[in-house]
């Protein structure tokens, strides 16, 4: 069974020992990133294919950072940038060329379980001759010759915070910006389990550093093409619940993205509505992506996320098909049918 850990409840007496030791580890790390960045002169950041509010916000924030201090950066990602988080001061600085990665001394990788998340880079990336891994995710590989990694961390954007603050930057308004974008998305809107006291300490100092809660929701949820809203219909259309009734299950093809007009961003958040039906433990949207030229019936490339309500660990289940993500929120990537995917779905729903 896909069951989280249980914490023991007995403490051991060297427990604050083993406290300071890692808060130590963490301020060594924190020092080594800290003089990483320092020491070099032109920086490369990136983040994940096809990236969400936190990927964008922090890539955002650390490339204007880096620049504050003198650093010549490239900011890069694969996929284009959501419409949602186009406001977002400095995003039109964001490349798509691989080629930018240029005469660049060290790279900045955000955000990334694994370095093949930044898409045809990663071969390139691997051979970098200093290469730096900031994340949250507890499924991180461990990448990199220096590595930053926080699970508890509510988001890769505040990590990315107290490394700026670190670098001894000021938060600037559009700094700011992108940081609380990336909280706000990654919370959930502040809805997850991720979402806690430091969380809201966090955004009442970017607020007050310029971070405008109104002007960034208006912009991520404040409205939809009428493409995407005819294509939450044909997802709605598609949910199915398992036997038992603890997985309901929510599917997308290619097809159905041409009919509307949409493209994969406008799935953003589809999950949500079948996450959100009652008794349900864990949900599943499987999305086929492009490049699925094979005929109905063949294998083809899925993007298959996972939603918890809290009681079931999906990261560890995206682990086992080759993914990876958080205990509430993760998913995979597979070439296979659809049918297929749905037959191993329906048997996860067995052990929950």
């Amino acid at each position: 069974t896909y069951r989280p850990f249980i914490s023991i409840t007995m403490i051991p007496l060297n427990m604050q020992i083993i406290s300071t030791a890692c808060s130590n580890r963490s301020r060594e790390k924190m020092k080594e990133i800290i003089e990483t960045l320092n020491a070099s002169r032109r920086i490369f950041v990136a983040t994940h294919v096809k990236p969400d509010g936190d990927a964008i916000g922090s890539l955002v924030a650390m490339g204007l950072a880096l620049e504050a201090i003198g650093k010549k950066v490239v900011m890069y990602n694969e996929s284009p940038i959501p419409t949602p988080y186009r406001f977002l001061s400095g995003i039109h600085r964001v490349v798509h060329d691989s080629a930018a990665v240029g005469k660049c001394d060290s790279a900045v990788i955000i955000d990334c379980g694994d370095l093949l998340r930044i898409g045809r880079m990663a071969p390139e990336m691997a051979d970098f001759p200093v290469l730096l891994n900031i994340d949250h995710h507890a499924t991180n590989s461990g990448f990199g010759h220096y590595r930053l990694i926080d699970h508890k961390a509510c988001a890769s954007a505040e990590i990315v915070f107290r490394i700026i603050t670190a670098l001894g930057v000021s938060i600037t308004p559009p700094i700011a910006m992108a940081i609380y974008t990336g909280i706000l998305t990654d919370t959930g809107s502040f809805r997850f389990a991720n979402t806690n006291r430091e969380t809201f300490s966090l955004c009442e100092t970017l607020v007050a550093a310029g971070a405008n809660p109104s002007d960034v929701a208006r912009h991520l949820y404040g409205q939809y093409s009428i493409g995407r809203l005819k294509l939450l219909n044909k997802a709605l259309d598609t949910i199915e619940i398992s036997r038992n009734g603890k997985l309901s299950l929510m599917a997308l093809t290619q097809r159905m993205l041409t009919e509307t007009g949409t493209v994969p961003e406008d799935v953003d958040g589809m999950i949500n509505y079948a996450r959100r039906i009652e008794e349900i433990d864990v949900a599943v949207l499987i999305r086929e992506r492009r490049n699925g030229s094979s005929p109905a019936g063949h294998n083809r490339p899925f993007q298959v996320s996972l939603r918890s309500n809290g009681s079931v660990d999906v990261g560890a289940i995206a682990t086992t098909f080759g993914g990876g993500g958080h205990p509430t929120a993760a998913g995979f990537q597979v070439k296979a049918t659809l049918d297929d995917i749905k037959t191993k779905m329906w048997a996860l729903a067995d052990t929950l």
